[in-house]
């Protein structure tokens, strides 16, 4: 008698996502009711109020930091936007604040810069300056709407943006394309006729860009399907680094099976896969670097006290 599927879906040999975020979950629940913060009553890794976000943030003097980068950027006309879950326990971007922002208001990012060049990422020149949720309108002409925003973005000492890093925690994809989403799109490739994309309609640089850099001599080229249907930030991310000379980088969790993960048949996620499709010129441009690397590149630094609470809160002890 055959396995049934029940019995062999526990025979798969990669990791499953579910298993990963169970695994948070309860880690943010522990560390919240250890704080004793109120939180949602279905969900006690989550916030009860989204206006609490700060109480995410281990460190009051990052959360400060945030705050004064709010308004700093307000004043000048800019934007600096908090995501809707920031309050989620397994926040992406509070996680990034928790993990990045002590090292930029304890001015020390020899830690980030040791993770990052251990995966092959040219590292800026001269005193370099890291910044929360960079945008330039101009790159893809998005005149309205919200822009392209990266995570975090480090300037070398001329003050140019050299290295972009997406961070995601818990995330089972890279954000795919609205207009698709919204059913307004067969999600058909426009890489022999431009005019078939609204995006592009609108003034929108995306394809021509793809084009300009190289993407559409390969697979991207000759597929029927719209890769941007599916894959739209990722591609949106590294055209936008690759356009102002930079370099783009993917900060993740080395438990998530999603982005990249190894096995008996090789590397999987979608880091490897989406890689593939990027022109091998730009290979040295685009890395994977895990928050693993980064936590074990900050404690051995020995200067930074509050890494075992961030181990804590997210499970890695």
């Amino acid at each position: 008698m055959t396995d049934s599927s029940r019995a062999r879906a526990q025979t798969w040999p990669y990791p499953r996502h579910r298993n990963f975020e169970k695994e948070l979950q309860k880690a943010a629940s522990a560390w919240f009711r250890e704080k004793s913060f109120p939180v949602s009553k279905r969900y006690r890794y989550v916030l009860a109020d989204r206006e609490n976000w700060a109480q995410n943030i281990i460190l009051p003097k990052v959360a400060a930091y945030v705050q004064e980068q709010q308004a700093k950027r307000a004043a000048r006309g800019q934007g600096f936007s908090l995501h809707k879950y920031v309050h989620h326990g397994l926040s992406s971007q509070a996680m990034l604040f928790n993990l990045v922002g002590p090292l930029i208001v304890g001015h020390d990012l020899d830690p980030l810069r040791e993770a990052l060049t251990g995966q092959g990422i040219l590292w800026p020149e001269g005193k370099v300056e890291a910044s929360f949720e960079y945008e330039n309108r101009a790159v893809f002409n998005e005149d309205i709407g919200q822009p392209t925003s990266i995570d975090l973005v480090l300037k070398d000492g001329l003050g140019r943006p050299r290295l972009f890093i997406e961070a995601k925690l818990v995330e089972k994809e890279f954000g795919g394309c609205s207009v698709f989403q919204a059913g307004d799109c067969d999600g058909r490739s426009p890489a022999g006729d431009f005019s078939l994309c609204y995006l592009h309609h609108l003034g929108r640089q995306y394809w021509v860009l793809l084009e300009q850099h190289g993407f559409l001599e390969g697979p991207l080229g000759q597929n029927a399907t719209c890769v941007l249907a599916a894959y739209y930030q990722f591609f949106r991310e590294v055209l936008f680094a690759m356009e102002l000379g930079g370099s783009f980088a993917l900060l993740h969790d080395a438990r998530s099976p999603t982005f990249s993960c190894d096995g008996p048949y090789g590397k999987r996620g979608l880091m490897p896969f989406l890689l593939s499709l990027v022109p091998r010129s730009l290979h040295a441009r685009v890395a994977i670097v895990c928050i693993q690397q980064l936590v074990a590149a900050v404690k051995s630094s020995g200067q930074h006290a509050w890494i075992t609470e961030f181990e804590r809160k997210y499970g890695l002890e």
